[in-house]
């Protein structure tokens, strides 16, 4: 029964994933200043031409990855189209060079418009640069990966005035999660197939993984998105907010690291509290799905989307059930997984068109019926086919 369901699931995620890569392949292109466009529509039409430096850096890796790593997408036109991507960052994502602060928008001819006082833009810069080291071998590219992680780890850990956060009297000292993730997968970026920077980038692993487990509350019992800068719970909205589709991400950010340093007692704490516990408070019980934002004392969420079905947190629960499923052959991973996929692939594929819808209701009906715009580009979606793809192939090679 779990071989079929296996090869079943394997069957369909292939063939979701070439459709997704093709719509993106046929709409995005900038062939005129390189880069892509990323806000579009239902029928893949250029509705704004703005570029975000997330999308941009997101989709650079996506291309790299499939290219390097699924020989039907070994394609010149993925890697050229790659290649221009790249060095349409390196040329306008930064808004002062040498500095390394990087725009969050630009213009199609990269001029900058906004900055976010943030780490991701340049986190997203460097999963490109290194994704396109890899793809390509030249070391400009690996360099510029390098020397923007140095920034990073620089900000985060020593000094964090270049972003310009300035901090308010009455502003709350919270950490945010998404910080350690994000530099977390950043670690296993960089160290993939690379024992030395895998033991360069060891001990800030280890940090990001404590530093994520701090966000783990009452007495084990939740996630939270933000606490105090010593783990503690913060007061208000912002201290009870829960988003279960970052903490089912952030379980198998976790868990790949607890693999890779062979422990299974933090891989069985990881599963049990960053993927059951998310998914089993933030599965809408009546409608389906997974919620966006949640209150820890039950209260209304103040954000107007916390009920809505987002295709993100559905893409991260189906790669995180998965994962735990190929480490542990839990069958009720195993069926937990099918139960996201099925939702997920029953109502976010645009069979018409291609690619998915990012937004629905609570009821799981179409809210926004554009395939892209400043926060949905050619990631969060390929990327969750792609890694599925590859653990369902492992499996079915195992057993």
């Amino acid at each position: 029964m779990e071989r079929a369901t296996l090869a079943t699931w394997k069957e369909r995620v292939e063939q979701e994933l070439d459709q997704v890569v093709t719509f993106w392949t046929k709409y995005s292109h900038d062939s005129e200043y390189g880069g892509f466009f990323t806000c579009l529509t239902r029928e893949g039409q250029v509705y704004d031409d703005l570029k975000y430096v997330w999308l941009q850096g997101r989709q650079v890796w996506m291309y790299c990855r499939l290219y390097r790593k699924l020989p039907r997408f070994c394609w010149p036109e993925i890697l050229d189209a790659a290649k221009a991507g790249g060095e349409f960052l390196i040329r306008h994502a930064r808004v002062a060079p040498p500095a390394k602060k990087c725009a969050f928008v630009l213009t199609r001819d990269g001029r900058p418009i906004k900055i976010q006082r943030t780490i991701f833009s340049e986190c997203f810069y460097t999963m490109a640069m290194d994704e396109l080291w890899k793809a390509t071998g030249d070391p400009r590219y690996q360099r510029e990966a390098l020397e923007m992680m140095d920034q990073i780890i620089y900000w985060v850990r020593v000094d964090p005035t270049g972003l310009g956060q300035s901090q308010l009297s009455g502003s709350p000292m919270a950490d945010s999660m998404a910080v350690p993730m994000m530099v977390l997968n950043l670690v296993d970026q960089l160290g993939e197939d690379d024992d030395k920077l895998t033991r360069k980038f060891a001990e800030l692993g280890e940090w990001c993984t404590q530093d994520i487990l701090k966000h783990l509350q009452r007495d084990g019992q939740l996630v939270l998105e933000n606490v105090s800068k010593d783990g503690k719970e913060i007061p208000g909205c912002l201290g009870r907010q829960q988003n279960p589709g970052h903490a089912l991400e952030a379980g198998w950010f976790l868990l790949r690291h607890a693999v890779r340093h062979r422990n299974p007692e933090l891989k069985a704490h990881i599963i049990e509290k960053f993927l059951l516990q998310p998914f089993n408070s933030g599965w809408d019980t009546e409608n389906g799905g997974i919620f966006y934002f949640q209150d820890a004392d039950k209260f209304c969420p103040t954000q107007l989307e916390w009920d809505m079905k987002l295709w993100w947190p559905h893409s991260e629960a189906m790669i995180a059930f998965l994962m735990g499923y190929s480490e542990t052959r839990e069958p009720a991973l195993l069926h937990l997984f099918c139960q996201v996929a099925e939702y997920t692939f029953e109502r976010f594929p645009d069979r018409e068109h291609g690619e998915w819808y990012g937004y629905l209701n609570r009821e799981g009906k179409v809210a926004l019926n554009f395939k892209g715009g400043p926060f949905k580009g050619c990631f969060h979606v390929p990327r969750c086919l792609y890694m599925c793809e590859e653990l369902l192939k492992a499996l079915l090679m195992a057993s």
